[in-house]
């Protein structure tokens, strides 16, 4: 691998930067566009920056810190998610794919830190 973004995970990070923006941020009524839109802008695009950081680190405890931090983004972006359907922002068909390209990329982080832990 030469380079951060030629991972897999983060080409499939920045997909699903592209779909939160697309079918959800843009969807949420404008008085949630400084609270739950705010929050889900900085969970989705964490993962993504992350994964860069920690590529940018000397040493692979430093690496594996921040994909653990990208995992945790995708886990506060799942709650997010549900939080718009329970206030009725959206429906459950309609995060079904974001949801499921979230549990994607959270599966392949915890790949990619088992691979960097030597596991």
């Amino acid at each position: 691998m030469s380079s951060y973004r030629d991972l897999q995970v983060f080409q499939l990070s920045r997909k699903l930067n592209v779909m939160t923006y697309d079918q959800v941020i843009a969807k949420l009524p404008k008085s949630e566009m400084f609270a739950l839109a705010s929050q889900m802008r900085r969970a989705v695009t964490s993962i993504t920056f992350n994964i860069a950081e920690g590529y940018g680190r000397k040493s692979i405890k430093d690496r594996i810190h921040y994909l653990y931090i990208a995992r945790g983004s995708t886990y506060e972006l799942e709650a997010q998610l549900i939080t718009c359907v329970d206030l009725g922002y959206l429906t459950e068909e309609e995060i079904t794919p974001i949801m499921e390209m979230e549990k994607n990329v959270a599966r392949m982080l915890m790949g990619l830190i088992r691979v960097n832990e030597g596991w």
